[in-house]
C-alpha cells in the first residue's frame, strides 16, 4: 500500500530530507532470501520426484543404484544443478549486510513524509487498531466465525447507518441491521457488553448506549 498507492501521502504531502547515514534493511539481501526460497521450494519438488522414482523402480531392470542413476540422468542433473544454485545463493547472502546506509540505495538524495505528521497519523492507526481488537473481543463469544470475519463485521456495524438520540442522560445510537439476521445478533449482543460498561460521551454526563434497530416483521 505504501509502494503502489502511497497511503501515507494521504495524510501529507510535506518532504523532509532523509537521514542519509540511517541505517535500513538492504534490499538486496531481501531480493536474494526470495531467490532462496524459490530455490529451495525447486529442489524439495525434484527431489520428491527422484525418490518416487526410486520407490517404483523395478529391481529386474535396474538392479543397482548405478543403474538407476543412469536412467535418471536428467533429473539428477536438476538435483546438483538445484543444489549447486542454494550454495551460491546462501553464500551471497551470507556475504551481503543486513542493513545498508541511506545513501547507498540509490547513491542520491532521497526525501521521505513529514516525520512529526506521520508519527501522529500512525498513532492514530495504531489506537484504532486497538480499539478494533478490543471489539473483536467482545464479539467472540457471540460469533462462530470471528477469526475468518471478525473485523470485517465490526468495520461493516462501525460503517453502518444509524440513529442519534440525546436524552437527559443518555445519548443513544442504534444501528441500523446488518445484511443478515444472525450477523445483527451477534452485533447487539456485544453491544450490550459495551453498555454495561457504562462508558459517558467524551466531555459531558451523557452515558453512551448502543443497539441495533429491529428488523421490522
Amino acid at each position: 500500500m505504501r509502494d503502489e498507492y502511497g497511503i501515507d501521502a494521504l495524510t501529507d504531502y510535506k518532504e523532509e530530507s532523509e537521514d542519509p547515514e540511517r541505517l535500513v534493511p538492504n534490499p538486496q539481501r531481501r531480493k536474494l532470501a526470495k531467490q532462496l526460497a524459490l530455490a529451495n521450494a525447486k529442489i524439495r519438488k525434484i527431489k520428491a520426484l527422484y525418490g518416487e522414482a526410486l520407490m517404483n523402480n523395478k529391481e529386474r531392470e535396474r538392479p543397482t543404484i548405478r543403474g538407476f542413476k543412469i536412467a535418471y540422468r536428467a533429473l539428477g542433473k536438476q538435483l546438483r544443478e538445484a543444489q549447486k544454485k542454494i550454495e551460491t545463493l546462501r553464500a551471497w547472502c551470507h556475504q551481503a549486510p543486513k542493513r545498508i546506509k541511506v545513501k547507498e540505495l540509490t547513491g542520491e538524495p532521497l526525501v521521505r513524509l513529514s516525520s512529526e505528521r506521520k508519527h501522529l497519523t500512525s498513532y492514530i492507526k495504531m489506537v484504532a487498531y486497538q480499539a478494533e481488537s478490543d471489539l473483536l473481543a467482545l464479539l467472540r463469544p457471540h460469533y462462530a466465525r470471528v477469526d475468518q470475519e471478525g473485523r470485517t463485521l465490526i468495520t461493516t456495524a462501525l460503517g453502518s447507518s444509524a440513529d442519534i438520540a440525546v436524552g437527559k442522560k443518555e445519548l443513544r445510537i442504534t444501528l441500523m441491521p446488518l445484511s443478515s439476521e444472525h450477523r445483527s445478533k451477534a452485533i447487539a449482543a456485544m453491544c450490550e457488553t459495551l453498555n454495561r460498561m457504562e462508558v459517558c460521551f467524551p466531555g459531558t454526563t451523557l452515558r453512551l448506549h448502543f443497539g441495533v434497530a429491529q428488523i421490522p416483521a
